[in-house]
């Protein structure tokens, strides 16, 4: 009898992959059609990103599926898209993960929908929420916002730079810090243990250069 060597169960608290250093977001609201927001991510694709959520809070979902694939053909499969909130979008437009807050679908709900092999993440606002999503299946946990933002309505409250060191302290999973994030602080939330900084605001202008420069600071 042939003894076979014992597999392990997956564990869904380690990384696929490696987070890069900049994790961009693009708003749609920042973009009056759908050709701007397809050029600005190719921008920041030749900007060196490689990981870049497609967030659009008020869009319906036939404008989201038709902007999220259109996202899909011109980026091609050299960029990892990830869709926020909504995993049923994630599948039809072909993208690499999905992205849940905390008023969104449930974790493990969206795990269920796009299976294993796709990316998952959670936003969290304070140490509770983090522990809570820590035990789910979630590939990597967001935290913030660490400073003021523009990007909500209504903003959580900020977390500072201690909230990141506490949150690092709570968790292996890749950490992601969110909100108010530019080139001048991003250094500084790195050193305080997130393994990568999303950023709105700060890559707008000049998307292409400024991408470059943050992976310039963030080295």
């Amino acid at each position: 009898m042939i003894d076979l060597p014992r597999l392990d169960p997956p564990r869904f608290d380690l990384p696929r992959v490696d987070l890069p250093r900049l994790y961009a977001i693009v708003d749609a609201a920042c973009f009056s059609t759908t050709e701007a927001l397809c050029d600005f991510s190719e921008e920041l694709a030749a900007g060196g990103c490689t990981f870049l959520q497609y967030r659009n809070k008020t869009g319906t979902g036939r404008a989201m599926l038709d902007q999220a694939r259109a996202l899909r053909v011109r980026l091609g499969g050299a960029i990892e898209l990830i869709m926020n909130d909504r995993a049923d979008l994630c599948l039809a437009a072909e993208f690499d993960g999905v992205h849940v807050g905390q008023d969104d679908l449930l974790p493990e709900s969206a795990r269920r929908i796009i299976g294993t092999d796709r990316w998952l993440g959670v936003s969290t606002h304070n140490p509770e929420q983090l522990q809570e999503a820590d035990l789910t299946s979630a590939d990597y946990l967001a935290v913030g916002p660490v400073f003021a933002t523009s990007s909500k309505e209504r903003p959580d409250p900020v977390i500072g730079l201690e909230g990141v060191r506490h949150a690092r302290q709570l968790t292996r999973k890749p950490l992601v810090a969110i909100g108010g994030i530019t080139r001048v602080n991003a250094a500084a939330v790195i050193a305080a243990g997130a393994d990568s900084v999303a950023v709105i605001s700060d890559l707008i202008r000049e998307p292409r250069k400024s991408a470059e420069e943050f992976f310039r600071v963030l080295r």
